[in-house]
């Protein structure tokens, strides 16, 4: 029984602990089942207030992670502190390591948080076309760190969340629809119903322009020399962009084959002879 204290005390001294005896280590053992136990009876509990919440949902393991890691250190500062060991330095030397990595890593941390709040909130999932101030394209990620976007022409921009959780976000395809709007000048010489007729007719040979809502087209302004017509037409929102060029294109031919001048600025010249 002497060797064993002596092979606990040579131990003790390794770990630097002033003593260590059998009985310790028993509590030890005993704290740690426990403290196991105990740990797994709260784990199912917060997995169970997880699955009930459908907007922590894309950050479920995360949350899951950092509160596994947060009982197992106190468990520890617990096995510490029945060793006899100072749990208060402990906790005196992670706070000041703490604060040395949260300013090395300021940036890294604040695009951490603008990834949860972004997981959080859901402006946009993957597979929406955003603008975010300037910056363009289909989500093709949502990183913790960084929002991967990938632009019409295949160009992969990596936004850090920082940004992004602060910025102005338009998300297009949200909605299951979307509107065109169009602006179409013609000639004062061209009646109203005429003008009114060669855009409808290109509206209703589009089989993505819907019926419902039906489109619109009014008179929108008169300009110096010509009238503007408004053209409102809702669509499909991975529709949008062929039924925006179909337009733009029916209307140019619509209106030469009804005789619709789509005037342009003119600069008349006159010249007078000198007496």
């Amino acid at each position: 029984m002497d060797a064993f204290q002596e092979v606990l005390n040579v131990i003790a001294k390794a770990v630097g602990l002033k003593e260590l005896t059998l009985g310790g280590i028993l509590r030890v053992v005993v704290l740690l089942l426990i403290g196991y136990l105990i740990i797994r009876m709260l784990m199912r509990v917060v997995d169970r207030l997880l699955d009930r919440s459908k907007s922590v949902a894309d950050i479920r393991v995360y949350i899951r992670s950092g509160v596994h890691i947060f009982l197992w250190f106190l468990l520890a500062l617990m096995v510490a502190g029945s060793l006899d060991i100072d749990v208060t330095s402990i906790i005196a030397m992670l706070s000041v390591a703490g604060l040395a990595v949260s300013l090395a890593l300021q940036n890294t941390l604040s695009n951490l948080a603008g990834g949860l709040q972004i997981l959080v909130t859901k402006p946009f999932v993957v597979g929406d076309y955003i603008d975010a101030e300037g910056t363009a394209g289909t989500v093709a990620e949502i990183g913790l760190a960084y929002t991967k976007l990938t632009t019409p022409d295949a160009k992969r921009i990596s936004v850090p969340n920082s940004q992004m959780s602060g910025a102005k976000i338009t998300n297009y395809t949200n909605e299951d629809g979307r509107r065109v709007d169009l602006v179409f000048s013609a000639s004062y010489d061209a009646p109203t119903t005429t003008v009114k007729t060669a855009i409808q007719e290109v509206l209703d040979g589009i089989e993505g322009v819907r019926r419902d809502p039906a489109p619109v087209i009014w008179i929108n302004a008169y300009g110096a020399s010509s009238i503007d017509y408004v053209v409102r037409a809702w669509t499909g929102t991975q529709e949008y962009w062929d039924v925006y060029y179909a337009i733009m294109e029916g209307v140019r031919e619509s209106f030469a084959r009804h005789g619709v001048e789509m005037t342009y600025n003119h600069l008349n010249v006159h010249l007078m002879e000198r007496k």
